[in-house]
Order: C-alpha cells, then sequence, then structure tokens
C-alpha cells in the first residue's frame, strides 16, 4: 500500500519540504496522487529514499546519488558503512546474531544475548557488542536485507533482555550528589528507543538513579516530570531517522520552557548533534556515559563545598 508524505517523513527521516524540493530538482521521487489530490509513494521509492538518507547520513550529497538504482544505492551503501562500520573482527561473531534473525530463530537469538550479558557484564555488553550489532541491524534493514518487521523483533527481543538485566541492577538510592537523578526519553517526533535503552543500562551501571519515560514525550510531559521528579539530568536519544531540524527546534524550545531546571544530555547518529550542536546541550558517545557521570559529580561536589 502506498504511503503518505508524513508516513514517508517518519519512516526515513526525510523532511516532507526536502522530499518536494527532490521532487521538482531531480524528479525523484515521483509520488503518485490518491483521490483527494494528495501525494502517496509507492513501497519501491520508500525503500529507494531509506538507501538515499542512509548515504546522506554517511556523509554523500543527494545530488550525486538520487538518480542511482536502488541496486546501485544498496551496493553502494554496504561499501560505505563498511569502512567506518563493524570491526573487522567482530563481524563474524555479529553476522551469527544477524543470521538468527533473518531466520526468524528468535528463541534463540535472546538466548545467545543473555549469555553474552552474563559473560561479558551489562557495560562491555552495549558498548561492544549491542550498539554495533544494532548498526548492523539499522544498515541491514535500510539496504533491504531485513524487513521491517524482522527489525521490530530485533528490538523487542534486545529490549526484553536488556530491560531484565536493567532491573536486576541495584537501583541508587544516594542523595544527588552521589546518584544524579537521570531522565530518559526522547522527543516526541523520535519512536526509536534502543538508544535510549543503552544509555539507560550505562547510566545505571554508573550509579545512577533512572526514571525512564519512554518515547514520544511531548516537551510539557517533560517539563513537568523534570520538577515533579527533581531531575538533575534529561538524556535525550535521537536516531538518524528523526528530521534534524526538528530535532534542533525541539532542544531549543524544551532548553527554554526548562528554564536552567536540569542539564541536557544528547546521544544518537542524528546528523543534528554531529554538525550544529546547540551549546546548551551536552552530546556524548555511550561510551563517554561512564566518563560524563563522573564529572558531573565531581562538578556539583565542588558547588556543594563551595
Amino acid at each position: 500500500m502506498p504511503s503518505t508524505i508524513s508516513d514517508v517523513e517518519r519512516d526515513t527521516g526525510v523532511a516532507k519540504e526536502t522530499l518536494r524540493v527532490w521532487e521538482r530538482r531531480y524528479d525523484f521521487p515521483q509520488p503518485l496522487r490518491d483521490p483527494n489530490g494528495e501525494r502517496v509513494y509507492p513501497i519501491e521509492q520508500v525503500h529507494k529514499l531509506r538507501l538515499i538518507k542512509r548515504l546522506i547520513d554517511l556523509g554523500f550529497r543527494p545530488g550525486k546519488v538520487i538518480q542511482y538504482s536502488a541496486d546501485e544505492l544498496q551496493a553502494l551503501t554496504g561499501k560505505a558503512a563498511g569502512k567506518g562500520g563493524v570491526p573487522a573482527a567482530a563481524a563474524p561473531e555479529l553476522q551469527l546474531y544477524l543470521d538468527l534473525l533473518k531466520t526468524h530463530q528468535m528463541e534463540a537469538l535472546r538466548r545467545k544475548l543473555s549469555q553474552a550479558l552474563l559473560m561479558m557484564g551489562l557495560k562491555s555488553f552495549v558498548i561492544d557488542l549491542v550498539s554495533p550489532l544494532t548498526t548492523l541491524v539499522g544498515d541491514a534493514w535500510a539496504s533491504g536485507q531485513l524487513a521491517t518487521f524482522e527489525e521490530h523483533l530485533y528490538t523487542e527481543s534486545l529490549t526484553v533482555v536488556m530491560r531484565s538485566a536493567i532491573f536486576a541492577m541495584p537501583q541508587a538510592n544516594g542523595n544527588h550528589l552521589s546518584a544524579p537523578r537521570i531522565l530518559l526519553t526522547t522527543l516526541p517526533q523520535e519512536r526509536h528507543g534502543l538508544g535510549l535503552l543503552m544509555a539507560e543500562a550505562m547510566c545505571v551501571a554508573e550509579g545512577a538513579h533512572c526514571i525512564s519515560l519512554g518515547v514520544q514525550t511531548p516537551l510539557l510531559d517533560i517539563v513537568e516530570a523534570t520538577r515533579a521528579q527533581r531531575v538533575d539530568i534529561i538524556a535525550l536519544s535521537f536516531s538518524v531517522a528523526m528530521n534534524p531540524r526538528q530535532a534542533l527546534d525541539g532542544l531549543a524550545e524544551l532548553h527554554t520552557r526548562l528554564a536552567g531546571a536540569a542539564e541536557l544530555w544528547a546521544g544518537g547518529s542524528n546528523a543534528a548533534l554531529k554538525r550544529r550542536r546547540p551549546p546548551f546541550v551536552r552530546v556524548f558517545e555511550l561510551a563517554d556515559l561512564a566518563g560524563a557521570i563522573t564529572a558531573w559529580r565531581a562538578r556539583h561536589a565542588a558547588v556543594s563545598a563551595g
């Protein structure tokens, strides 16, 4: 079934305005019209748009790739992702997880993930396995090697394993200086939650008191929860799928509404965090969160002592 322009924006991360510009400038996409005259996009065009968006995130310019066929884009995506992607030594191990997903052996996949978690510990499990594996799954989905339902199966399986591990960790109950209160969520337009879950696992492992609201939380609710829960830090996750302009606008509005009530931290693969990061947001990679929490404790201990 064809997708509306809003569906395409949500599923690919390409803004409606950009889709219209490409249509005029590059003669792609070529939407059909529904009975009301509204643009609708065939599934093959949506697939191609995913590949184009992935290549743009990897540094390509749209004018250079938009006229390629889907097969050419897929081949280029594989080459480009491989240059800065999973380390060669880790790829065969990660491929085992991907093969279980492709063959729909979900119980075996969850069991293998759980075994790796027990062997590696939570922090290493997140940094050395879950993070590169999630990138691999995302690339496979973007290039058409995985169906959307299979990407969802992966998300649900990993969520079960990680949520159990987080619940098993001792919950911090100290004062704010030793256990910062961290609210984890996403902006209303961001529906991907794995990055958020990985961040929560890292924060819990560092002894933080974590309060998760899940994904797509309205800004006013984030502000209200921050004050009601006496939050020190708001940690937001941004995937490549979210429109960078919406990410920046949402961060700016949230910053204004908070009026200094809590620090804003952000992470993820969105271009907004890499090219035009706002000065009022602290941007971290997952591996940096341990050091960031240690630095937060040091700053606030110094303020309290002063």
